[in-house]
């Protein structure tokens, strides 16, 4: 049994595994870190390794008290992972942006994939047929879109996000509404046209914080799993023990 840990920007999420089998979810805090482990770990104590993947500046540290009971381990650029890196600056690509690739590579073999994962930032990433990851893009994700309006203005609200109820805003909070919301889902809808111009048969998954709020919105077919870089980190963790 296995915790998966996936350190965000701005929460964390863990989730136990049983082999391939996700058991429970669980969302928390940086501030409530080494409490809410320590609670899981009283809860699954057969629990024996910690994978973790983070794109925070959380210390290390945080972990160390766990160590005589578990294995610990931390997903790094050189981690062992299924597909062939041809990232021209491999060492500066987010592990989650890694372990999203591998997932994807692992549980849809043979097949081009795009993950796009809604967060704190828009990812898109990319991996072919042949397993070989070539790379995407990073975009502002929907809170930072609002707070931008709020934070780089001297008038604009912050407000949280929400459906616009007509593509034309008749106030200013429904402008802002309007803008927000629509520009990414253009944003999105037309990366994945920009893609398939390229690759015709490739299956999309769309994770992240903002997975439900913006899946139905997109016109293309996609797979919606707020949990997919938690199940690719188990799968990870599960190859690098097959392949070391």
């Amino acid at each position: 049994m296995i915790l998966a840990v996936d350190v965000g920007n701005t929460r964390i999420k863990g989730a136990v595994f049983e082999k391939d089998t996700l058991l429970e979810v669980f969302v928390f805090s940086k501030f409530e870190l080494q409490t809410t482990i320590q609670k899981i770990l009283n809860i699954y104590v057969e629990i024996s390794d910690i994978i973790i993947s983070s794109v925070s500046d959380i210390d290390k540290q945080n972990f160390n008290k766990f160590q005589r009971s578990l294995n610990i381990h931390f997903v790094s650029p050189t981690y062992s992972f299924p597909f062939v890196n041809n990232y021209e600056t491999p060492l500066t690509l987010g592990v989650d942006r890694m372990v999203l690739a591998a997932g994807a590579t692992l549980l849809y073999p043979n097949q081009n994939r795009l993950v796009i994962d809604a967060g704190t930032c828009v990812t898109y990433d990319f991996i072919d047929s042949n397993n070989n990851y070539l790379g995407g893009a990073i975009s502002p994700g929907l809170g930072l879109r609002y707070k931008t309006f709020h934070d780089f203005t001297a008038k604009l609200p912050l407000l949280a996000p929400e459906n616009p109820d007509s593509f034309i805003g008749k106030s200013t909070n429904e402008s802002i509404h309007s803008g927000v919301v629509n520009g990414l889902v253009f944003e999105i809808d037309g990366f994945i046209e920009q893609y398939k111009a390229i690759y015709p048969n490739f299956i999309i998954i769309l994770t992240g914080g903002d997975t439900d709020f913006l899946a139905n919105q997109l016109k293309n077919t996609i797979f919606a799993n707020s949990n997919f870089l938690l199940e690719s980190l188990n799968q990870t963790y599960q190859y690098k023990i097959k392949n070391d």
